[in-house]
């Protein structure tokens, strides 16, 4: 066991992509010593849901177009609301 931020560690280290890396000196060295997380760090894995991007982002368009009104919606009574206290323009 060695310390770590919530008392000890039970299981051994190890690397998560997109996540955490103990990188060595000579990867450092390598890379010019720049120390910018993505550079050793990298991406975690995206596991494929099977659903083509065509549709994806057509589901998630329309969800945000959705969300853009119902913004609209609050925008105009929180403008209405302010006018009756008197605070509109």
């Amino acid at each position: 066991m060695r310390p770590s931020r919530g008392g000890f560690e039970t299981r051994p280290y190890e690397d998560i992509p997109g996540f955490c890396k103990s990188a060595t000196i000579d990867e450092i060295r390598q890379h010019g010593y720049v120390l910018t997380p993505g550079r050793y760090v990298g991406a975690a894995e995206i596991e494929d849901d099977g659903i083509p991007f065509e549709e994806k982002m057509s589901e998630l368009s329309a969800t945000l177009y959705e969300q853009f009104a119902e913004s609209d919606q609050l925008e105009a009574a929180i403008k209405r609301n302010l006018e009756v206290l008197g605070y509109g323009e």
